[in-house]
Formats: structure tokens, sequence, C-alpha cells
């Protein structure tokens, strides 16, 4: 399965591709010929358990049912906590508690759980730790945009701890750090040694999945990192030649793979069928490499496959909903990456504009694929402002505020100091942040439907948000009359969080773990969107595609009776203009008063 041999394996890309079940199964076919490997999960919303169908903590564990794989989640949650008392840990006993509650609530946000995840990572890495003992250790890595962030982190911690010895508040002191700068320096080496490190790009047959590859490739290019293949996962080849819907998936996966971006044409290729079955356990993803295994366990699943729909209210009821006595608030998409909140926010954004309401459609994504889906329109609603948070655009915006406020009066060394205190690791974050708060205010006045970045970043703006709470309700006076963002995040008649999913059961379980972790932080989803639905559909004839949306049957009647009181959907559809397809049909089941 992998033709470049490294001891060092990375599986990245756009999420929702599939990075982890070709994680697994490299992993599995590698220690299948008795070599000792470690699969290590760097995600934030990590499901190497599902997958593997085995335990898998922040400790190193041996996997069921196969030799020599072992498996690791860095926690980074866990990670930040560890870092936290590392730095508070030698204050014990010198500073008061209330100083010492100061410093950890300065390092609650999101820049730490950051770099403590990094500081975990890089060790595997740089052989600190019990990583020596494996042949080859592969990272499952997070969503594209974070990995991007996290491989970065190596040059821009060894720039910032030469200019600034002393750590920054938000950060903490460098000596927190377990690797030291000349280990980090280790690491990016590492990393750029194309006889140590492999770099496995994973994508779809689809547009917005090959744009995102293009764009990793070249940033991982331009980090040095050159030793790279490209996975395209989940090609599908129809078996019923007369299934409509069939022959329009394989002619639209057929083009796009005629059509791949000139600097990923000159990578190594391989392709993975999409098949009738959910690839989880050892059996499976061994399956992945194995055809002959592949038809036994398809031909089985395919016979068990009926043609009973599933019945879903469509995307233009729950836009009712949202709307129903209310001329403005939050809606914001959350979910697991590459589930499809982009096209849902979209669609719930322009189906409000054409009801007259004045509304904003803006993103945190690092990806930011709205563009490309609104582009397929034409002519947006009156109503409607399509906006963008782009991180390097904010932290540009913010350097130069922070400059202007803090440098006026000061020498040209103290500017020079605040300059490249501005250069830590953090000052994006809160960036970004600022952008987010801003987006919010305004949904005092209007609809604001915000288009979040897959799980991992979500969370981390949120923490960020509860950070900024918690800060300004310990200093301000006034705090009983202040509404922080995460006050209005909370208010469940202003805020309305739909969680998107795909039908499907490792995206229904990653999107159960995020709608527990908002109600520990007093947030409440509003509802469930299942996109993609195949079982919604009628007139399929295709084996593979109907035994795909009989599979999905037991997943949307879980997700009813288990996670949500309100569940929507969205069928599959299969037109390369997405956007104006789909509100083409639900324009059509829906009674909307389109205002002049």
């Amino acid at each position: 399965m992998t033709d470049i041999k490294t001891k060092y394996l990375f599986f990245t890309g756009k999420g929702g591709v599939g990075k982890t079940s070709l994680a697994c199964a490299t992993a599995v076919n590698i220690a299948d010929t008795g070599e000792v490997v470690l699969l290590v999960s760097t995600d934030p919303a990590s499901n190497l358990k599902d997958v593997l169908e085995s335990p898998v903590d922040e400790k190193i564990n041996p996997i069921k049912g196969i030799n020599n794989l072992f498996a690791i989640n860095i926690d980074p949650e866990n990670s930040a906590e560890e870092y936290r008392n590392r730095v508070t840990q030698p204050l014990e006993g010198i500073a008061s508690k209330q100083e010492i509650k100061k410093i950890r609530e300065d390092l609650s946000g999101a820049c730490t759980t950051e770099i403590a995840s990094f500081d975990e990572f890089s060790r595997f890495i740089s052989g600190e730790t019990e990583g020596t003992k494996f042949d080859v250790i592969i990272f499952d890595t997070a969503p594209t945009g974070h990995t991007l962030r996290l491989l970065e982190l190596p040059a821009a911690w060894s720039s910032f701890t030469e200019e600034n010895p002393d750590g920054a508040s938000c950060l903490g002191p460098t000596s927190a750090l377990k690797s030291g700068k000349d280990r980090y320096h280790t690491v990016v080496n590492r990393l750029r040694d194309a006889s140590l490190t492999s770099f496995y790009i994973v994508a779809r047959a689809d547009k917005a999945s090959l744009k995102e590859a293009s764009r990793t490739s070249n940033e991982l290019k331009e980090l040095g990192m050159s030793n790279q293949q490209l996975y395209i996962n989940g090609v599908f080849k129809a078996i019923d030649k007369n299934d409509l819907l069939a022959k329009n998936i394989e002619a639209m996966g057929n083009e796009q793979l005629n059509t791949i971006p000139d600097n990923l044409k000159k990578l190594p290729l391989k392709t993975f069928p999409l098949l009738p079955y959910n690839v989880l356990g050892i059996k499976r993803l061994r399956s992945l490499v194995n055809p002959e295994l592949q038809r036994l366990i398809s031909e089985s699943d395919l016979t068990k496959s009926d043609t009973s729909t599933q019945v879903l209210k469509g995307i233009d009821l729950l836009v009712d909903e949202l709307c129903n006595n209310q001329q403005h608030g939050l809606i914001m998409t959350m979910g697991k990456g590459g589930v499809g909140k982009t096209i849902a926010a979209s669609v719930i954004a322009v189906l409000l504009a054409k009801k007259g309401f004045d509304v904003l459609l803006t993103s945190t994504d690092p990806a930011a694929h709205i563009q490309d889906f609104i582009e397929q329109l034409g002519e947006l609603p009156a109503t409607l402002t399509v906006e963008r948070i782009d991180p390097k655009v904010e932290t540009q915006r913010y350097t130069e505020k922070i400059l202007e406020h803090k440098g006026k009066g000061q020498s040209k060394e103290a500017k020079k100091l605040i300059l490249e205190d501005l250069k830590s690791p953090c000052t994006e974050e809160v960036a970004v942040f600022h952008a987010f708060s801003k987006a919010i205010n305004m949904a005092k006045r209007k609809f604001v439907v915000m288009d979040t970045a897959p799980t991992g970043h979500t969370l981390l703006l949120l923490d960020t948000a509860g950070s900024y709470h918690r800060d300004i309700m310990r200093n301000n006076t006034n705090a009983g009359r202040l509404r922080t963002p995460y006050m209005f995040l909370q208010n469940q008649t202003l805020s309305k969080i739909i969680l998107v999913s795909l039908p499907e059961t490792t995206p229904m379980r990653e999107a159960g773990a995020l709608q527990d972790d908002l109600k520990r932080a007093g947030i409440k989803p509003y509802a469930w969107l299942i996109n993609q639905s195949l079982s919604m559909l009628t007139r399929i004839s295709d084996p593979l595609l109907k035994s795909r949306a009989t599979a999905e049957t037991k997943v949307i009647d879980t997700i009813k009776s288990t996670y949500s009181e309100r569940t929507f959907g969205i069928p599959f559809i299969a037109e390369k203009k997405l956007l104006p397809a789909l509100l083409d049909s639900q324009l059509k089941q829906s009674k909307i008063i389109i205002q002049p």
C-alpha cells in the first residue's frame, strides 16, 4: 500500500475524506509484515477507537486483534492541563492563590492547547518518548488547517524562543515545554528529510476536496516537506448502469479525476473505491488493500440491503423554525470536517435572505469554501452579505491595531519588542476571536449565519470565548450589565447551534461528543441536520447505493432517539452546481413567501 517507505508517515487533507481509515489501513498493512507500528492521532476530534474497534487513549496501547500495532491519542485538553501545571507548580508557596488562579486562566485559551498538543506530538519525532522502539510511526493528523498550523509551529517556536526567551503571558515560560529549542530544530529537520518522513495527502474526487489537497501540497512544500503522495478515496463505480443517480455520481467523479490540479498531477497517485460498508475493525481495514476480501465483504453486505426510505424534514422547514417570531440572531453550523457545514450554512443564509431578512453569511474556517458555493448562484439576494474571517488578514489588522495603540510615543526599540511579542503563535487565535466577537455582535441586528471550522477548531474558538468571558467578568465592576460573546452563545433564543452530520456511525458519534462538550459549556444545540442522505431518496436501483442507504437508516434512527429532539435532512444530490440544485429542490417543496 505504501510505495514510500520512511519511519514517519503523515496523513493529511480536508476533513471527512477518510484520513483516519487510510492511516489505520496503512498501519494494519505494515504491522502485518512484521514491523512494529505506532499510530498517533493529533486530531482533537479523533475517532481512532471507532475505526480500530479497540481502546485508544493518551497512553500507548496495543490494538486488539493484531500483533505489532499500537496507538495513542494526544488529547489536547489533557496536554494543556499538564502544561498549566508545569507553569504554575514552581510558583506554589511564592505567589498567592489568586495570582496562580489568574495565571491558569491566562493559560486557558486556544493557543496554550495548541502549543501543549504540539509539545507532545514533537516528542515522538525527536525520540524523547517511546518512539525509538517502533519501526514506523504513523500520524493521523487533524483536518488540514489545524495540521498546517501544527507543522508550522516548530519554525514559529524556534524563532519565538530565540527572540522572546522569557516567553509571553498567553503561553507561559518556554521552560515549561517538555522539549527544548534544540529538539524542535531536530523535529523540523526530520519533517523535511525525505528519507525519514512521507506525507500522504488524502482527497475525494470532488472539486472542493482536490482544491484543498492542492493548497495543502503547496503549503507543505513551502515548509520544505516535499516527499508527498496523493490518495484519492471513495471513488464510485456504478453497478447498475440504468440508475441515473449512480451514473451522475460516477461521471462527476471521473470528470474530477481528469481535471486534477496541476501541482497534484506531479505526485504519485493511488485511488481507493467507495465500498458498500463502513471500514471499521481490523478485517475491514485489511480489505482496503485486498480486492478479494473487498469482494467477499461487499457481496455479503449487498445481499442485506432493502429499499426502505427514511423520512426527514427538509432544511426549508428548519429555516422556517429558525426565523419563527425572530428578526435576528446567530446561527452556527458545527460538526466534523467534511460533513457539509458550509453547504448547510449557505442554504440557510440564502433561504433566510429570500424571505426578506437581512443576513450576513460568514466563516471562521481557514479552508473557507463558502465562496465556491456562493459563486454558483451568479446573483445574490439583495439582503444577503457574504464575508470571510480570514486568519491571516485578521492577524495583520490586529497586529497593526496593537502596534498603533501600544507603540504610540514609544521608541523604535520599544516598538520592535512589541512587534516581536506579536510574533507569538497566539496572535492569530486572538485576532480571529476579535473578528468572531464582532460577527456575534452584529447578530443583535440581523441574522448572522456562521460556517464554523471543523470540530477541533470550533472547540478551541469557543474555549477562547469562554476565557474572554471569565476575564471580563473577573475584571469589570459592572459585569452584571455586560453581555459577552460566551453569554450570547449560551442564550438559546439568540443563538441556534445546528449540528451537521453525515448518516454514518463515526460522524454521528463525533457530533454527539461535540454536543456533550457544548452542553458542559452551557450551550445546547438547537437541531441536528443530516447531510447527503441516500435514504431520503426513492428509485435507487444501484446495489452499492442501496446498501449504503440501508446502512443509513439505523444511524438516523439512533440520532432521532438518542441525540436530538429536532432532526432535519438534506438528500444526496449529484450535481456540479450543488447550491442552486439544493435551493431549487427546497424552494419547490416549501411554502416560502419571497419578499419583493
